[in-house]
């Protein structure tokens, strides 16, 4: 749990054989989506007190339009209500604080979960109690976009431990495809 906000603050992402989380048009495709997974992803989010993400990252799920969220953006100065969604909020980092935005979110205890994109991701890389890194070591999207930055110079796991969390534990969520998730916890 974070000392300044009383949030416990999760990352997760399933990531292609070559690090990335999205096509080259920065989209998710099919070749990285596994029911396991998926449901996995849900399980996380239906826990979860408050989503965080870009403006090209989203769930698409049956409890999406129930949850608080930020999104992360450079078209507002600070902080401002999405005019599509009334239970979220626009924040701009540079403006104001991940404090101030989950005030203004509502939410000031509970679980935090970042699902990116790669920038998103690396505002909290020093911030995450937990990151759930699934990982689709049979799907390629070469040309894709990398989970965070840095990749592919150092893969998902140089990073994650560069930033001080350790790998916990591993499950498969889909033998098939050896898709696993591996538990990361700050060290």
């Amino acid at each position: 749990m974070t000392a300044t906000t009383g949030l416990t603050i999760e990352g997760c992402v399933i990531v292609s054989a070559e690090g990335n989380l999205a096509d080259a048009d920065r989209l998710m495709p099919d070749a990285l989506k596994f029911p396991g997974d998926q449901a996995f992803f849900a399980a996380a989010l239906d826990r979860a007190d408050l989503i965080v993400h870009g403006r090209n990252s989203f769930e698409d799920q049956p409890n999406s339009p129930l949850r608080r969220r930020l999104i992360v953006t450079r078209q507002v100065a600070g902080l401002a209500p999405d005019p599509s969604n009334p239970k979220a909020v626009l924040w701009n980092p540079a403006g104001a604080s991940f404090e101030d935005a989950c005030i203004r979110a509502g939410v000031s205890s509970g679980t935090v979960a970042i699902i990116g994109g790669p920038d998103v991701f690396a505002l909290f890389f020093d911030r995450y109690d937990t990151f759930f890194l699934s990982q689709a070591p049979h799907a390629r999207l070469p040309g894709g976009e990398p989970c965070f930055p840095g990749v592919p110079e150092r893969t998902p796991e140089q990073i994650l431990s560069a930033h001080g969390l350790c790998p916990a534990d591993r499950q498969i969520l889909d033998a098939d495809h050896d898709v696993s998730v591996t538990t990361w916890r700050r060290g």
